[in-house]
């Protein structure tokens, strides 16, 4: 069968820990599924060191989710004041909304960043600025 064939009926992507890379909002992102023929979703695993935080951040004309996998933090979107977060949770967050996420638990806090449409690095605005709640 030729690609196309095959693409046609599904396609798999596998896993390969060696693609993360460390991303300046303050994380390790491993690129799960972010195409320009799938420009409806992205799908990346991302990794906060223990006792690390993100810095705010918001996309511009994407949603984006969280699904916690691993470890457990704090996050933050727009005013609210921090939640408390573990392996089950998902955070919805707006186009637009600032947001940060601090692993607060012993080992890393693992997740999965749902991007909606896909994540393009042109949409991603840093506005870090200090913030009482987590920075002290």
């Amino acid at each position: 069968m030729d690609g196309a064939t095959v693409k046609n009926q599904g396609e798999v992507k596998f896993y390969t820990p060696g693609r993360e890379y460390y991303f300046e909002e303050g994380c390790f992102i491993n690129e799960l599924s972010n195409e320009p023929d799938d420009p409806a979703v992205s799908l990346a695993r991302a990794r906060v060191e223990p006792g690390k935080t993100t810095r705010w951040h918001y996309l511009k004309q994407t949603s984006e989710r969280y699904v916690i996998i691993s470890g457990s933090g704090l996050v933050e979107t727009g005013e609210r004041a921090p939640a408390a977060v573990s392996a089950g949770d998902v955070v919805l967050i707006p186009p637009g909304v600032r947001q940060r996420i601090h692993s607060a638990g012993p080992g890393d806090l693992v997740f999965l960043a749902i991007c909606s449409p896909r994540f393009q690095p042109q949409n991603y605005v840093d506005c870090d600025v200090p913030h009482p709640a987590l920075d002290e």
